[in-house]
């Protein structure tokens, strides 16, 4: 593991990959010869070169492969083999894609691409048309060719992404915007949360509930009686799911976690993993004091090891230590997304999916009554 005085290393996404191994491809389907190392141009200007993986040409088509190099980011597509085919098509038909092995297909409406298309996002697209366009006019070709992109293994890999709940079947999608891989960042998991917004939208649901985790998960959806599409696998991320709501609004979003979690959404943290902050057991000790909590529950809940032992020495005493965490989570969503047509309920699980709290539907510039238990 990289220490504090090492930088981590930045890496490359899997729509640079595919447009190195086209630009590679398609080259030799002009000159005869893969171009080794190959460069390709970034959104944002920069060259970087590949070294390529694998090379094969037969019956007019081309085929390159690059691997995938996600620097320190831990990503699901790190060390994938990246090959894009490139066969000659119709003059005036420009450059047109297909998803080859690996590869999914977009199935509902929502995300950038219409269903039938392969999942091929647009910025790859841009930058495998530019590369085709700097070859072409190198050595005086046309430039109408059919790419199509495959990632060996790419089906079992994409069981580990959201793919599946966006309506993305048979593999993994090529992604990136800026072309390059900021490790930690988790822009994969971002981009999923904004596409399942999308697609919710798309389909015309008035409801969304995003969740930290699988349990909290299942139980949003057992207390609403919502289907598939309008789980929000959100995860830490609550901060980006609601920015993103904000200008992509739904009526109702349910905000639903475990105990510590909804603590921390209740001090203000937008951010919920433990590298950006820990559960403060003050606050919840005032939370419990204001709920009506004696001083000797106050000072229990400040001697526990964890949230959840918080939880369980004010459920002990009657003190619904939950409902006042859900209403402070409440006040730190509202204000992402105060002043838009927007209406927040937070939910608070054990770990056994119980209801130990909640804040009410209430418009975002509105708090919650402060009673109302079901």
């Amino acid at each position: 593991m990289a220490g504090h005085s090492t930088p981590l290393r930045r890496g490359w996404t899997t729509g640079t990959c595919a447009t190195a191994a086209a630009k590679a491809a398609y080259t030799a389907l002009l000159t005869g010869a893969f171009p080794d190392p190959v460069e390709v141009t970034l959104p944002g200007g920069g060259r970087p070169a590949f070294a390529l993986a694998t090379t094969s040409a037969a019956n007019g088509d081309a085929t390159a492969g690059v691997v995938k190099d996600a620097g320190d980011d831990p990503d699901v597509t790190h060390g994938a083999l990246i090959l894009a085919t490139v066969r000659r098509s119709a003059v005036g038909s420009g450059v047109t894609f297909r998803a080859g092995e690996g590869v999914g297909t977009v199935t509902r409406p929502g995300l950038p691409l219409p269903p039938g298309e392969p999942a091929i996002n647009p910025v790859p697209r841009q930058m495998m048309r530019a590369a085709i366009a700097e070859a072409a006019a190198a050595y005086g070709d046309n430039g109408d060719v059919e790419i199509e992109i495959a990632i060996p293994g790419g089906e079992a890999l994409a069981a580990k992404t959201l793919n599946g709940r966006l309506g993305i079947v048979g593999g993994l999608s090529i992604l990136g915007t800026t072309g390059i891989v900021v490790p930690y960042s988790c822009s994969a998991w971002i981009h999923s949360i904004h596409r399942g917004i999308d697609v919710a939208r798309a389909a015309g649901l008035t409801h969304i509930a995003g969740a930290t985790g699988a349990a909290s998960e299942a139980a949003a959806k057992k207390l609403h009686g919502l289907q598939e599409i309008a789980l929000i696998d959100m995860g830490d991320f609550v901060g980006g799911m609601l920015k993103y709501v904000r200008s992509h609004p739904v009526p109702r979003v349910t905000i639903a976690g475990g105990v510590g979690k909804m603590t921390k959404l209740a001090q203000g943290l937008l951010d919920l993993h433990s590298r950006r902050g820990s559960v403060d057991l003050a606050i919840l000790a005032e939370l419990a004091k204001g709920a009506g909590g004696s001083e000797a529950l106050t000072a229990r809940v400040l001697a526990s090891n964890t949230a959840a032992e918080a939880f369980a020495h004010a459920e002990q005493d009657g003190i619904a230590l939950g409902d006042a965490v859900a209403r402070g989570a409440h006040a730190t969503a509202a204000k992402v997304v105060a002043g838009k047509p927007i209406e927040i309920e937070i939910a608070v699980f054990d770990r056994d999916g119980r209801l130990v709290g909640r804040a009410p539907f209430a418009p975002a510039h509105a708090a919650p009554p402060l009673k109302r238990r079901r």
